[in-house]
């Protein structure tokens, strides 16, 4: 038995990793989410040729607004897109669930917008 399975985790092949379209991009804007039941900010991120999308992000706990502006993050931008209230989210914007709250997927160093996961 792999550790994948010993864990519960079903294995994929490189086709299904292949349909998860998870890119780069630059948050370009961000405004406060009041009518979220959780903490959260409405981020706009620039993911180049896959053009501007928004997203609600439950990271207001560990993130100011200025924290996130500029900054390179990680998106999965083929979902379906989902309605949060009064909001329409377009992507998926990934982190690392923690006891104080999410912690945004880091990008080490500057990639172009839109460039893939590989």
């Amino acid at each position: 038995m792999s550790e994948t399975q010993a864990q519960g985790q079903a294995e994929i092949s490189w086709a299904d990793f292949e349909k998860v379209v998870i890119v780069a991009g630059t948050v370009v804007r961000v405004e406060p989410f009041p009518e979220a039941r959780k903490p959260a900010w409405k981020v706009w991120v620039d993911f180049g040729p896959y053009g501007e999308k928004k997203t609600s992000a439950q990271i207001a706990a560990l993130y100011r607004a200025e924290d996130l502006l500029g900054r390179q993050i990680v998106g999965i931008i083929n979902f379906p897109e989902k309605q949060i209230g009064p909001f329409r989210s377009q992507f998926l914007l990934t982190g690392f669930p923690t006891d104080d709250g999410v912690v945004v997927t880091a990008i080490e160093r500057a990639v172009p917008n839109g460039t893939r996961l590989a």
